[in-house]
């Protein structure tokens, strides 16, 4: 029995002043008189009109923990919701952050026993769609994921890197875009997000980078659109905790260099937004006018034009 739909709460839309978009980052400038931007390769510009925006899977990744991979995942979800489109995200984490801040609205009539979740996905034991669950956002649906998850990394019966893939093209739901959360390591778990997701996109924490993870990273991603996915391309990164700083301005210029395909957003540090999983709310809703709501919500409008009525 699914819930009272009129009780789910709307995702607002949101609009406040934009940060600067530029094609390059000016390095003769001082980093003390840097400010926030957001890169968008010239490229890429000209191409997102072009693609297609709905029936797409994207990955947010990255093997290094505190990244900013589920608050990206969260917050990239309520920006497309509030764009009008209908959107999933898949908990591919068995420490089940995402499913925590979301928390999935369970049928009354189904006992907790019965209650299904990613790990009955890869073991065959039930669809994608037997998996997904409302939340207490119009539109914006989950696939939990427990601890059970982690046995999937382990399990040598579970061995294919095309089973979410093949999983997702079986759904009958109608969903317009698909966000994979995936775990923090580049395991069985990471590999089939990559294999089946359209495109990727990498958070990365300013201020607590690993050099050696991201180059693992790299490699990871580069194999995967080698063997599995040809298709995969890297849409963004995300340079999550941004504060000022030359080593921040460093790390965006090595990112470009990494993936000079892709965006680059920058998301300002914000204490409060930090609050927000604990609210079990979106930061923009915790708090709407802060930087970091702002922020992803430019981003995702980057990466998207808002949902056009086929009907």
């Amino acid at each position: 029995m699914p819930p009272d739909l009129s009780v789910l709460t709307a995702l607002p839309v949101q609009r406040r002043e934009p940060l600067k978009v530029v094609s390059a980052w000016d390095l003769t400038i001082p980093y003390q008189e840097f400010r926030a931007q957001h890169l968008m390769p010239p490229a890429l510009a000209a191409q997102l009109p072009d693609r297609p925006t709905r029936h797409r899977t994207y990955i947010v990744v990255n093997q290094k923990g505190g990244a900013g991979k589920t608050t990206t995942t969260m917050e990239l979800a309520a920006v497309w919701t509030a764009m009008g489109y209908t959107v999933r995200v898949i908990d591919s984490d068995h420490q089940a952050s995402l499913s925590g801040w979301l928390q999935p609205l369970y049928p009354e009539d189904v006992a907790p026993k019965d209650r299904r979740e990613l790990t009955d996905v890869f073991y065959g034991r039930c669809s994608l769609d037997e998996a997904t669950y409302y939340t207490r956002y119009q539109n914006l649906y989950v696939v939990p994921s427990t601890e059970e998850l982690a046995l999937v990394d382990l399990d040598p019966r579970v061995g294919k890197d095309t089973a979410l893939r093949k999983a997702i093209a079986a759904s009958q739901a109608p969903i317009d875009i698909t966000i994979i959360d995936a775990p923090p390591a580049l395991g069985k778990l990471s590999v089939n997000g990559l294999t089946a997701a359209d495109e990727a996109l990498v958070p990365l924490k300013v201020g607590a980078l690993d050099e050696r993870g991201l180059g693992k990273l790299h490699r990871t991603i580069r194999a995967v659109q080698e063997e599995t996915n040809p298709g995969l391309v890297v849409r963004a990164t995300f340079l999550t905790a941004w504060k000022r700083s030359e080593y921040a301005r460093e790390v965006a210029e090595r990112v470009r260099a990494d993936y000079p395909e892709a965006a680059v957003f920058t998301i300002r540090e914000s204490v409060k937004a930090a609050e927000a999983p604990k609210h079990f709310e979106p930061v923009r809703l915790f708090e709407p006018t802060g930087t970091t709501a702002a922020d992803y919500d430019q981003a995702g409008r980057m990466l998207l034009h808002p949902k056009e009525d086929t009907a």
